[in-house]
């Protein structure tokens, strides 16, 4: 037996209107039209699907079976119709997320927000899970973006720059290093350091300063949450470098000292990860030039 959507549509028309004619007028053919697609469908399923000497016309038995199929395919078609439509139009699409960077939550929410009023109908999502294989994931078309410091040559994915941040040094107020006018590689020597559970080959003060230096940490502690990190840094239990947008704050708060991270500071840059091809979609567009924003910007808009 071979259905077409069709068919489908023709048993819920003549079921719903009660007679060919005014099935006809629904699905905008002609009644002979629609009598012979009748007649071939019975054909095909070498049964009777109308009691056709009722009146209104009623389906048979199993002409109920094929209208409790239609009633509930044809609604799921019309929805993707509908939603293929949506793509088309660039009102609709998928925006699921994986973060390399983990202080990327603190910047990420506010551009997720301001994305959400813009684009309503995206479905969006973050993918923590995927962290550790976030290009990968990307290349599958599991994700559709990936957040990342770290970019890497990789056919068919394009690093999208965003911002350029300061990895920037946090102490508590007590700390013998507030006396300083910044830090140097050294002074990690004899401090308990306080990083995101993270690789050291994708930890800011890892790669760009301790690692080439040949610094090792007194002792080194990952902690998952940034309030958990500031909470014992204020403490006096360990120093941490964070992005200067997670610092906005706590460089203002008494029982805080910032500094820059060497004499010139150390500077990264943010990418966003796309598929080439969709850097064209509306809406990753969009993203892409909500994520731009300076984090510190965005936050006072």
């Amino acid at each position: 037996m071979y259905l077409e959507f069709r068919h489908l549509r023709t048993i819920k028309a003549i079921h719903d209107a009660g007679g060919l004619a005014k099935a006809a007028d629904i699905l905008h053919i002609t009644q002979s039209a629609l009598s012979h697609q009748v007649k071939g469908l019975e054909e095909q399923v070498g049964i009777e699907l109308f009691a056709r000497r009722s009146k209104p016309l009623r389906l048979s038995a199993a002409g109920m079976k094929l209208l409790r199929l239609a009633e509930r395919i044809l609604p799921e078609i019309a929805a993707t119709e509908a939603e293929f439509a949506a793509i088309q139009q660039g009102r609709a699409g998928r925006l699921h997320i994986a973060i390399e960077c983990h202080a990327c939550f603190e910047w990420l929410f506010p551009v997720l927000e301001a994305f959400r009023i813009a684009w309503p109908e995206i479905d969006i999502d973050i993918r923590p899970g995927l962290a550790f294989t976030a290009l990968a994931a990307l290349a599958r078309e599991e994700v559709d973006v990936v957040i990342s410091s770290d970019p890497e040559k990789t056919e068919g994915i394009t690093f999208n720059p965003l911002f350029d941040y300061s990895p920037t040094f946090l102490a508590a107020a007590t700390s013998p290093l507030a006396a300083k006018a910044f830090v140097t590689a050294e002074d990690f020597a004899d401090q308990t350091l306080i990083t995101y559970p993270i690789d050291r080959a994708r930890s800011d003060i890892f790669s760009l300063l301790l690692t080439p230096a040949r610094i090792e940490p007194k002792l080194h502690r990952q902690v998952e949450l940034t309030a958990v990190i500031l909470l014992l840094v204020a403490s006096g239990r360990g120093v941490a470098v964070l992005p200067d947008w997670v610092l906005r704050e706590a460089k203002y708060r008494p029982d805080f000292i910032t500094r820059p991270v060497t004499e010139g500071g150390l500077t990264k840059r943010l990418y966003a990860a796309t598929r080439a091809e969709d850097v064209r979609e509306p809406y990753i567009a969009h993203f892409l030039r909500l994520a731009r924003t300076e984090p510190v910007k965005l936050q006072r808009a």
